[in-house]
């Protein structure tokens, strides 16, 4: 009987800036980068590598991101609700924040 193993790989990482390492390429690349951040005024600027294998379509990966960002926008939505909060019971009942030394 023929045994079957599936095999992958998936590697993945982000970049929020250049590398020691790098040339002069991708130094170019993350500068012009830094400056369309400047001109846009907000937002931050990433650099996403993956590898995976076997390949898979640019849709599922595009999906796969877009899903993650999806999680990234509802865990950023609640530590700022929890921080709303905390600021109002900072200002209404100050003296459970104080320090009793």
């Amino acid at each position: 009987m023929r045994v079957y193993r599936p095999e992958w790989r998936c590697t993945f990482s982000v970049n929020e800036g250049v590398e020691e390492a790098a040339g002069w390429r991708e130094r170019l690349a993350w500068f012009i980068r830094s400056l369309a951040d400047r001109l846009d005024g907000s937002g931050r600027t990433i650099k996403i590598d993956y590898s995976v294998t076997p390949e898979v379509s640019r849709e599922e990966v595009d999906t796969c991101l877009g899903k993650g960002f999806a999680v990234t926008q509802s865990l950023l939505t609640q530590l700022a609700h929890q921080a709303a909060c905390e600021d109002v019971m900072r200002d209404a009942k100050a003296e459970l924040y104080e320090d009793h030394r």
